[in-house]
């Protein structure tokens, strides 16, 4: 309900300090301009007071009359007749101008800005190549990407997401590059997420997937502004949200999870091995320990003459089955990695250090496990921390559990049947209109350039296939897609 602003001076402070619960943070100062009777109000933990002396106080002192609107110095200044609004904007970080017997108000933007140095990502380190990261203010992240996209067909949209948390969303995308189907998809999931709050990437991801029951990650998280600008000139869009340093990209295939910008900032002989290496490790990390499992309950004749002897001799001095030994292992190793990651850095990569020392080899000594499972549970950790991107980190240690499970009862036939229930799903997912696996399914040989591995750079003269998401604008209400611009700014 729209509430219009009183002449009273004393009812619309009221309305304010009840709208506001008497917070101890509200705070205001009295002003007269045009002989008339003001406040000044705003919140002192949101406001920057230095501002509100310098744009506001000041240049009202230094006259007695005129138009408020180009008295005050400040660059955003607004008037609204709407006094329910008016909390909002203190919320915001704004200061309010009110006046006896004036039925507007002054909406001055005048919030405080703390916001921590610009410095490289933990999480997504480089050897070579810029050393900045994203951070927890929209702005400088705007700002760090368009320093590297200085084109004017660098479009950013606003929006508003969360019904109580108002965060704020920016949407980038290149106008001459992004598909315009695509771009009015994204627009239309943006405008329909309905929550209370959105206060981090993976809220806004869940509600976009196409997919989200799927254990495979459909967009991709990034807080490298190189990697993003990268992608952006690919034809792609980018979500940033205020209070988080992670942008979001979309679409995105299976490939470009394990693609990193150290591939381009080497030769292209060195990136494409490293690239290689990333992908492989993806099979080591999730099929190795069902392998083992299978070999040993049920194919031992694959394995040379000499090595069966070492590892029965291993192995018979353990009282349980393979699966069991396995779980054992990878639960332990995924409790010493969340433990290690909740720690602070120093304590934690002791944890993880003596940790997995110690408990490997104590349970070996009690002939809990066999050497062999911890080789294989040591090799699958290394490998599954090879990838660049978290998520697909995670989804491939918990893809090696159900393959496990059907090692252990069908042996290399159950992995077998596994691996392509994998790949058919791979093949089957799509983001937005764009096929995950692609270039491999549907096959495009222009693309392949890429992916497996990177050709030189004087050969990538084309971007990868367009994504074509037409039909999911045409099927938006048979899949609950209903648009709603409530949501935007």
């Amino acid at each position: 309900m729209k509430i219009s602003v009183y002449s009273s001076l004393d009812q619309n402070m009221e309305y304010i300090k009840n709208q506001l619960f008497h917070a101890s943070d509200l705070k205001w100062r009295s002003i007269s301009f045009n002989q008339s009777k003001g406040l000044i109000v705003f919140l002192e933990s949101l406001a920057d007071l230095q501002k509100i002396h310098q744009e506001v106080i000041k240049p009202l002192e230094g006259k007695s009359h005129g138009n408020v609107d180009k008295v005050v110095t400040s660059v955003d200044i607004t008037k609204n007749s709407v006094l329910s609004e008016v909390p909002h904007a203190l919320i915001q970080g704004n200061c309010v101008l009110l006046f006896e017997g004036s039925t507007e108000v002054f909406i001055v933007d005048v919030a405080a800005v703390n916001i921590r140095n610009i410095s490289e990502p933990v999480n997504e380190g480089v050897i070579r190549g810029a050393h900045d990261g994203f951070i927890e203010h929209l702005m400088t992240n705007l700002y760090l990407v368009r320093k590297r996209v200085e084109n004017p067909n660098l479009v950013v949209r606003y929006y508003q997401t969360g019904k109580e948390t108002k965060t704020k969303l920016a949407l980038l995308y290149m106008q001459d590059l992004a598909n315009p189907d695509l771009i009015k998809e994204v627009d239309q999931r943006i405008a329909s997420i309905s929550l209370d709050m959105t206060l981090a990437p993976g809220f806004i991801a869940e509600m976009m997937e196409d997919n989200p029951s799927s254990i495979f990650p459909q967009i991709l998280l990034t807080e490298r502004p190189d990697r993003t600008a990268a992608h952006l000139m690919e034809g792609r869009v980018v979500i940033l949200a205020d209070g988080d340093p992670s942008a979001l990209i979309l679409p995105v295939t299976f490939f470009a999870f394990y693609q990193s910008p150290d591939d381009y900032h080497s030769r292209w002989i060195a990136g494409s091995f490293v690239r290689l290496i990333r992908l492989v490790s993806f099979i080591i990390a999730s099929l190795i320990p069902a392998l083992y499992i299978a070999v040993i309950g049920f194919h031992p004749e694959i394995l040379p003459e000499n090595l069966i002897f070492s590892v029965k001799s291993s192995i018979d001095k353990v009282p349980f089955p393979p699966i069991v030994e396995a779980l054992i292992m990878q639960i332990t190793l995924e409790v010493l990695r969340e433990a290690g990651v909740r720690l602070p850095s120093r304590v934690g990569q002791t944890i993880g250090i003596v940790g997995g020392l110690v408990i490997g080899e104590s349970v070996v000594r009690a002939g809990l496990i066999s050497y062999p499972m911890v080789i294989v549970v040591a090799l699958t950790a290394i490998s599954s921390f090879v990838a660049p991107s978290n998520e697909i980190s995670t989804a491939t240690r918990i893809l090696g559990f159900p393959l496990m499970i059907l090692a252990a009862l069908f042996g290399l036939i159950g992995i077998t049947f596994g691996m392509l229930f994998i790949l058919i799903h791979l093949c089957k997912l799509e983001c937005l209109g764009t096929p995950y696996f692609a270039p491999v399914m549907p096959l495009r040989m222009k693309d392949m350039k890429d992916t497996f591995v990177r050709f030189p750079i004087w050969s990538l003269n084309q971007r990868p296939h367009d994504p074509h998401p037409q039909k999911y604008v045409q099927e938006r209400n048979s899949r609950g897609w209903e648009q709603d611009d409530s949501g935007k700014e």
